[in-house]
């Protein structure tokens, strides 16, 4: 039973207007729903818009293993300048005319070329102004304060980066510029921003983010998000079962097995074969844990019941 004065369980897919930050946004949804037990998988940027998962209560729970899906972006890539945030938001540092096609230019199978070499399992250096800690302080602090530092590469997959359009452009500064749109697919923990960079700094010209629209995580799309003003006049909350069932595989144990999870009993795994957690449910449609098969054993990753 729930206690008096909680929030409903379960998730709220938002989405995320320009010109807030998702802490923000967690704080608009104490409000509404409330209660402060409240948290979001996957950060996005103030410039960025789209789908922010959001958690309520219990379905925190779920926040850090729905950061390990995939996720869909898409993105407006300039080509011509570098600025210190690998976004519209930063000072531009580098600035180099664009000619489309033209002699000593950038070209389209130059281009794809450079997209194909960023696609895939890569090595990629996070922007310098992420969220990423560094000795217990943010990579972003440090660079408000001045300091000289690098970050480490680290691995991560670009399932598919596609351009769907290019156009020619002038920046505010007169510089000649081309504009991608693009569609990226990609794990956990890519930076968007990072892949314009180095998408220009290998056709050797810079390039920086001008627009971020994130469309999917994992099962959630932007179809069934909702906006603030949305959720201000009616919190719509996915339940936390519909919630697994829709991110998870999942497993239907009986009455029996149900008992003896909640009272933290190891079952035998359902050999699925599946990497990562499994939804259980139990008679009744109910929500029961997250597991994972390991030695052949489901070892509860998270209990909701008991």
């Amino acid at each position: 039973m729930k206690r008096k004065g909680t929030g409903p369980d379960g998730l709220v897919i938002v989405d995320k207007p320009e010109g807030i930050t998702s802490h923000g946004v967690v704080a608009r949804l104490r409000r509404l729903a409330g209660t402060r037990k409240v948290g979001h998988a996957g950060t996005l940027d103030p410039m960025a818009t789209g789908v922010l998962v959001i958690g309520v209560e219990r379905a925190t729970r779920l926040l850090g293993h729905l950061m390990l899906t995939a996720k869909t972006y898409e993105a407006t890539v300039r080509l011509g300048q570098t600025t210190i945030t690998d976004d519209r938001e930063g000072e531009v540092t580098a600035s180099v005319p664009v000619r489309w096609e033209a002699p000593g230019g950038v070209s389209r199978a130059a281009i794809d070329e450079q997209i194909a070499v960023l696609t895939g399992e890569i090595m990629q250096v996070p922007s310098k102004v992420s969220a990423i800690k560094i000795d217990g302080k943010r990579s972003y602090h440090r660079v408000r304060e001045g300091e000289d530092f690098e970050l480490p590469a680290r691995p991560t997959t670009v399932h598919s980066f596609t351009v769907h359009e290019l156009r020619e452009a002038v920046a505010e500064d007169g510089t000649p510029v081309l504009d991608l749109d693009v569609t990226v697919e990609c794990s956990s923990g890519t930076y968007i921003r990072a892949l314009a960079r180095d998408l220009g700094s290998a056709l050797g010209v810079g390039g920086h983010l001008t627009a971020l629209r994130r469309t999917r995580v994992g099962p959630y799309g932007v179809e069934s998000a909702h906006t603030l003003e949305q959720l201000e006049e009616q919190l719509t909350v996915l339940p936390i079962g519909e919630a697994a069932a829709a991110a998870f595989p999942r497993w239907d144990v009986g009455e029996e097995d149900a008992r003896r999870l909640s009272t933290g009993v190891r079952l035998p795994a359902p050999g699925l074969g599946v990497d990562g957690p499994i939804a259980v449910f139990g008679p009744g449609e109910q929500f029961l844990a997250l597991v994972e098969e390991q030695r052949g054993q489901a070892k509860p990753v998270a209990v909701f019941v008991g």
